[in-house]
């Protein structure tokens, strides 16, 4: 398993993510709202020709800088637009995160350790899935987590030319994150090296040249879209992508609350199982060189900067907080090589919170298919009491029961590897993580679909069906860009098509479709009479409005 050959191992790691990641990206439809939101930027920048503008519904959209809708744009052009090329460049990322993070692990230790920390990120519930998505997040953490490796290798180096190419890779790196996100990935790579010059008390190997140095060069790679917008007098796109980024620090984005802890949860049950492993890596070095312990204290900075800043952050959205599995997932994997080596020794309260967590995991996917023959006796117990939510779940979904034997499955996959714990820890923890990945793959082979049909698949069906008939279509009182791309929008040649009071009651030149949540149909019949409605699905009304005979 461990060869001595790092390119050949490179190689295999690269495939191996190949063959992991690319399964069942092209058969699930993209999900509100970030996928569809970026899927469609791309979409319309093909379609207007103007590569230079992020636009939603052909409007400048300020929220995203285009790198990552580049990629997208460069995937959509040769495998067309669709699921499959949305998500690719993930899969690609996928594919280099996994050879970086063995390469980091190899030089930090050695081959065996950097498997480790590559089988520990890809056994993990949410790393392995950010790969198979299209959002922003995975190439943004990659930038970043890879700027910062450069400017610890920068920082431990001697002086000469390999210091400087650590550095200037560290800006362009970084530079890369700016035009993915935004400064957001300035904000963390500098607090992280902030508190980690605190904490080393003020002491780091740095001159100024260096500095401007990298500043510059930071400048150049990561101002390039800005300076270019401001050139072209789009200098307002800059203002309100500022603004916006504040907003996010200060306020609840629509629909993306949640309570004070939320990314602390979210992490411990999303980086499951690594997650728990590494609750002792946040504990002194063992046995480690002087560089290896600044390392690890690096990546516990890391951890502890991204996730108190997501914490303080208003708006929580789940793969905010994404930029952590790095460093957890290093800290999982210290823990694993260190007790396979006998430096730690194997504690028992940490396979029984893996225990636990993996038990109750595999039992409620156990029990998710009895549930969903059971929603009658669910809403009234007071579950789903938001009448959107219980027409929803009421949605006509076909359960086998056979899909519960994925939860059997996991629960055995947790057994054994316990079982092998007390014989061979080395196969151990390849089978526990092994067990996540082929649960994952089942769930989403056998469940995604289903449980896209309690979602968004009325509303993804209605707007296909719409695609290639001359026509508008758009929402009333609810937030989506599945319309956009799934009706296939073209570029508007009326102008007054953006505006839904025109399409609701204006002199229209065609026929408008509208999609509402039904919980709202009685006030917008009110307010727009002329609304026919076409039917209603999953929670959603569907209505259309002809056009008016002027005759």
């Amino acid at each position: 398993m461990f060869r001595n050959n790092p390119i050949f191992t490179e190689i295999l790691i690269a495939l191996m993510g190949l063959l992991l990641f690319i399964p069942f990206i092209g058969g699930l439809h993209l999900f509100d709202w970030d996928e569809i939101n970026f899927a469609e930027s791309a979409r319309e920048m093909i379609l207007t020709g103007d590569y230079l503008t992020v636009q939603i519904d052909f409007i400048p959209f300020w929220q995203k800088p285009p790198l990552f809708i580049w990629m997208q744009v460069l995937s959509m052009k040769i495998f067309g637009i669709n699921e499959f090329a949305a998500r690719l460049p993930n899969v690609l990322c996928g594919m280099l995160t996994l050879v970086v993070l063995f390469r980091v692990g190899r030089r930090l230790y050695d081959s065996e350790f950097g498997w480790f920390w590559v089988i520990a990120y890809i056994g993990s519930f949410l790393p392995f899935l950010y790969f198979k998505s299209g959002i922003i997040d995975p190439w943004f953490n990659l930038f970043i987590f890879t700027a910062m490796v450069n400017m610890i290798y920068f920082l431990e180096a001697d002086r000469g030319k390999k210091k400087w190419q650590n550095l200037v890779l560290s800006a362009v790196l970084l530079g890369l994150a700016n035009l993915t996100k935004g400064p957001v990935s300035i904000l963390l790579f500098g607090l992280t090296i902030f508190i980690f010059w605190s904490l080393n008390k003020f002491r780091l190997k740095i001159f100024w040249t260096e500095i401007l140095a990298f500043s510059g060069i930071l400048i150049v790679v990561g101002g390039a879209w800005y300076l270019i917008q401001i050139a072209v007098g789009n200098f307002s796109v800059i203002l309100d992508f500022i603004r916006y980024q504040i907003q996010l620090m200060q306020t609840q984005d629509s629909g993306h609350g949640g309570f004070f802890l939320y990314h602390f949860v979210v992490l411990l049950l999303g980086v499951f199982p690594v997650s728990i492993f590494a609750l002792k890596g946040f504990r002194r070095s063992y046995y480690d060189s002087n560089f290896q312990k600044r390392f690890k204290f690096w990546m516990i900075v890391l951890f502890w900067v991204v996730l108190i800043t997501f914490t303080l952050v208003k708006t929580k959205i789940v793969h905010y907080s994404s930029l952590c599995y790095f460093p957890l997932s290093f800290l999982g994997a210290y823990v694993i090589y260190k007790v396979i080596h006998k430096r730690i020794k194997n504690y028992r309260w940490l396979n029984i919170i893996y225990a636990s967590v993996g038990i109750l995991i595999g039992i409620i996917f156990t029990l998710t298919p009895v549930l969903a023959s059971r929603i009658d006796w669910l809403i009234e117990l007071g579950f789903f009491q938001d009448p959107f939510a219980q027409a929803n779940i009421m949605s006509d979904v076909y359960w086998s029961g056979f899909e519960g034997l994925i939860g059997v499955l996991f629960i055995l996959g947790i057994v054994a590897s316990l079982i092998l714990l007390k014989q061979d820890k080395k196969i151990a923890y390849v089978v526990m993580f092994l067990n996540v990945t082929i649960f994952l793959n089942l769930v989403l082979f056998l469940t995604a679909g289903k449980i896209e049909g309690y979602s968004q698949k009325a509303l993804i069906e209605f707007c296909e069906e719409r695609q290639g008939e001359d026509c508008y279509v758009s929402t009333l009182g609810m937030k989506s860009y599945a319309h956009l791309f799934y009706a296939a929008k073209p570029v508007p040649v009326n102008v007054k098509a953006q505006d839904q009071a025109w399409l609701a009651q204006g002199d229209i030149d065609k026929t408008a479709y509208f999609i509402l949540r039904s919980k709202t149909l009685d006030y917008f019949q009110e307010n727009y009479p002329e609304l026919e409605v076409i039917y209603e699905k999953n929670g959603f009304t569907f209505c259309k409005r002809d056009k008016p005979d002027n005759d």
